[in-house]
């Protein structure tokens, strides 16, 4: 939408063409680096699951959603404890495959996060908290 009012206002179209073209090198640079997890993220006070690439650092997890969203967080993990999602949560997260695993963290700061991954991610979601609880 964005991208049509600038062209609207008279903005060069090679200007938009290479603008788009950078924000999908960005997020293919995302996806790319080692280590990265294809999550998605449950803020706390919030309904909706944000897309997200993530990347433990030490005990910190680091996420950013696509470029254009504009979201990103480092949070502090205490702890990680792996379940299965019910039956609401499976359907919220169907693009995470058959057999997703959800992970909550307990953050630093005394809140919490839910984090969702493919099944085969499941040890790099994890992080560094390799021997952490893990529920049915």
């Amino acid at each position: 939408m964005i991208w049509a009012i600038l062209a609207f206002l008279g903005v060069p179209l090679w200007i938009i063409a290479l603008a788009l073209l950078a924000l999908y090198l960005r997020n293919r640079a995302l996806r790319n680096r080692p280590g990265d997890i294809a999550v998605r993220i449950l803020r706390p006070g919030k309904r909706r699951w944000t897309r997200a690439h993530a990347l433990w650092v030490s005990d910190v997890l680091a996420w950013r959603g696509s470029p254009a969203a504009w979201r990103e967080d480092l949070v502090q993990v205490r702890s990680v404890y792996l379940h299965a999602p019910d039956a609401e949560q499976q359907k919220k997260l169907h693009g995470l495959g058959d057999d997703p695993v959800l992970a909550s963290l307990s953050l630093t700061g005394g809140s919490s996060l839910e984090v969702a991954a493919r099944h085969e991610h499941r040890a790099a979601l994890l992080g560094p908290f390799g021997e952490a609880t893990e529920g049915a």
